[in-house]
């Protein structure tokens, strides 16, 4: 009788699970991958087109959740900003560290710390920049509603966005429990936000 199709799928993702977290997707081989879950390489392709296909399978939804939540979070200053209201400062990084990254860390370290090689190797460096014109941006639109915007250019902010973003990784990119991440977490709030809020003007 032939085995469930979907059973076989949950195996293989399991088994490259696995494979990625102890080797990098770099070092990692679908001949492996087959021989953890019991499969054959031929087996494997029928769920995947080949081994960066397979990553990207595990890594995307994390990707896709992580865009979601900024997407959603970047409302809160957008929308003010547009509308001319007074803005209150919130710190969406260190709100999607704590509610979304930390709790995910194996998904969030697959993406970020066992990827190189795929087309995600360069996902920390690509968020920074995004971040970084995201921020840019909403300082004009500050300026533009006639709120007291700091004046800082694309370099200065390139600088502390680095800082401040590979700190806030630095638990997934080591793994740590969640418990470690947010103990992390309560310094890294502790150090960055005083100098947030000073430079916002707060």
């Amino acid at each position: 009788m032939p085995r469930d199709k979907s059973t076989n799928h949950i195996k293989i993702m399991a088994a490259a699970r696995e494979e990625f977290m102890e080797k990098g997707y770099e070092k990692a081989s679908m001949r492996s991958i087959a021989d953890r879950c019991g499969m054959t390489a031929a087996g494997i392709y029928r769920h995947c087109k080949d081994k960066e296909d397979l990553f990207c399978q595990l890594v995307t939804p994390a990707e896709d959740k992580l865009m979601e939540w900024a997407k959603e979070h970047i409302k809160r200053y957008a929308d003010p900003a547009k509308k001319g209201k007074k803005i209150t400062w919130q710190d969406s990084h260190i709100d999607m560290m704590r509610e979304l990254v930390y709790p995910n860390m194996v998904d969030f370290h697959l993406l970020i710390a066992k990827s190189k090689g795929s087309r995600y190797e360069n996902f920390l460096h690509d968020m920074t920049e995004e971040s970084q014109n995201r921020f840019l941006d909403y300082l004009a639109k500050l300026r533009k509603s006639g709120a007291n915007a700091p004046k800082i250019t694309p370099v200065q902010l390139h600088l502390l966005m680095t800082a401040y973003i590979t700190a806030l990784f630095e638990p997934v990119v080591h793994n740590y429990s969640y418990e470690e991440a947010i103990d992390a977490l309560s310094v890294l709030e502790a150090f960055f936000l005083p100098g947030w809020k000073r430079l916002m003007n707060l």
